[in-house]
């Protein structure tokens, strides 16, 4: 694989940041218009994503391809929390390498299964976890945050357990 292709990972930085949101951003509009409340949509802006990707750094791994933030992965204890590949590298080893990465530090944290919550709609995501083993224990409310309050938003939860017996033993390419 020449060197511009490598998927490295590493804690993100507060350099990041403006990658990080602006993935987060486009890659949320694409899984969830459509797919959550209009109440989320409204506060779910270009800013806000830019105001929460730099209050997350402390539990963000981005990956890196040729230099550059390719996607990045949140993690919460044993909550995936959120899962974002640039669409220019969608379809490559990023999202696999992330979500590995992600099944890790839960197992590390101390947790034997490991949750995320997918909207509804979100086919492509759905697909994408099931290919990796996850599996889809059907839909719940997910609290999703805001000033307000809570916003219920229809998801799925897909669960993967994380014992060095569970997880995938596949190389990252």
């Amino acid at each position: 694989m020449p060197a511009e292709n490598v998927v490295t990972l590493r804690p993100a930085t507060p350099e990041d940041t403006a990658a990080v949101a602006r993935i987060w951003y486009l890659g949320w509009q694409d899984g969830h218009l459509g797919n959550v409340p209009a109440e989320l949509l409204a506060i779910r802006t270009e800013e806000s994503f830019t105001a929460r990707a730099a209050q997350r750094i402390a539990d963000t791994t981005v990956a890196t391809v040729g230099g550059a933030v390719a996607g990045f992965v949140m993690v919460v204890e044993d909550e995936v929390e959120q899962v974002y590949v640039s669409r220019e590298h969608r379809g490559s080893a990023v999202a696999a390498a992330l979500l590995a990465e992600a099944e890790r530090l839960v197992a590390e944290g101390g947790h034997e299964c490991a949750w995320l919550a997918v909207v509804g709609g979100n086919t492509r995501a759905r697909r994408f976890y099931e290919r990796g083993g996850w599996r889809d224990e059907g839909p719940f409310d997910y609290a999703a945050a805001s000033e307000a309050g809570p916003i219920p938003v229809p998801a799925h939860r897909y669960v993967k357990d994380v014992t060095p017996s569970g997880r995938s033993t596949q190389p990252v390419p």
